[in-house]
Parts: C-alpha cells; sequence; structure tokens
C-alpha cells in the first residue's frame, strides 16, 4: 500500500471532523444568546393571545380585526339587523354604492369602510367623476357617515338611516 496517498486522506477526514466539532461549538453559543430574547418574546406573545381569547370569550361573539388600530368586526350582529351575510369592508353595504362603484373606490385606494369614512364628500365625488359619466348621476353626500356607522359597527343606526335615504342621498 502507497503511504503517500493514505497521509492526505487520515489528515483531511480529521480536519473534516474537527470543522464540523468546532462549527457546532460555535453555533450553540451563538444560539443561547438569542435563546434568552427570543423566551422573553414567546412569553410575551403568549400573554398577549390569552388576553385576546379571555376577551372574546367575555364577549360571547366571534369578531375580526381590522388593521392595527381598527375596529371589531361582528359578521353574526350585521347578518341579524340586515338579513343577509355582511363581508367585512363591503363597500356595497353603504346606501348608494353598487359593485361598480365600489370597483372605481378599490381602484382610487378606498378599500375599507374606515377608509371611506376618512374620505371627504370632494375626494369622493373626484373619484366618481374619475369614472366617466355614467358617475357622474351619483351624489356621494352621506358615504363617508355611512362607512363610519359600518366600521363602527353601528349597524342597527345604519339601517335606519339607509331607509330614510334615496340612493344614498
Amino acid at each position: 500500500m502507497n503511504w503517500c496517498i493514505l497521509i492526505p486522506l487520515i489528515v483531511g477526514l480529521l480536519s473534516a471532523l474537527f470543522g464540523y466539532l468546532l462549527g457546532r461549538l460555535f453555533n450553540k453559543q451563538n444560539n443561547c444568546k438569542n435563546c434568552a430574547e427570543y423566551k422573553s418574546q414567546i412569553k410575551h406573545l403568549e400573554a398577549e393571545l390569552k388576553a385576546c381569547k379571555n376577551k372574546e370569550t367575555n364577549t360571547g361573539a366571534a369578531f375580526t380585526r381590522a388593521g392595527a388600530a381598527g375596529s371589531l368586526f361582528n359578521a353574526a350582529l350585521a347578518k341579524s339587523v340586515f338579513g343577509r351575510p355582511i363581508k367585512e369592508n363591503d363597500l356595497t353595504v353603504i346606501e348608494g354604492i353598487g359593485p361598480k362603484i365600489q370597483q372605481l373606490f378599490h381602484n382610487n385606494g378606498v378599500r375599507s369602510w374606515k377608509a371611506l369614512a376618512d374620505c371627504n364628500i370632494e375626494r369622493c365625488q373626484k373619484i366618481l367623476d374619475s369614472g366617466g359619466e355614467a358617475f357622474k348621476l351619483h351624489v356621494p353626500g352621506t358615504w363617508p357617515k355611512q362607512a363610519r356607522l359600518a366600521y363602527d359597527g353601528k349597524w342597527e343606526k345604519l339601517l335606519e338611516w339607509q331607509d330614510e335615504l334615496d340612493g344614498g342621498k
């Protein structure tokens, strides 16, 4: 057997084993430095989750969160008031807004009840005007206020008001 070939193979295997062991040693040290921070974050998030679950259990209704600082949307309450399923941020809930106007508003960045509630009437009119002649007949005078009621979950007030309106006017 030729020793000239065997010596580099043994040295290579020993180097690989030594490199593997060093890598494992340093990797464990780096993970342990972050472990305390991660464990702290996990405890904090678990506490928040528990508080949210307790809040949901105490109210007895299923809610969804609409954004970081958003309102609570109760689909069951909305359905009980309107007599049909209501999807969160469905602009067609607003008297005077149909699917085509909703699409026009979506194309202009108004995709939620909150966004519509924060619009002034002039901006609503500009969005309608950008859609062409077919949309110029619509009057958005009450749309932001209706959207505010929907966003705030005041379904009874919204329906009551809509019964008085004629096409959103």
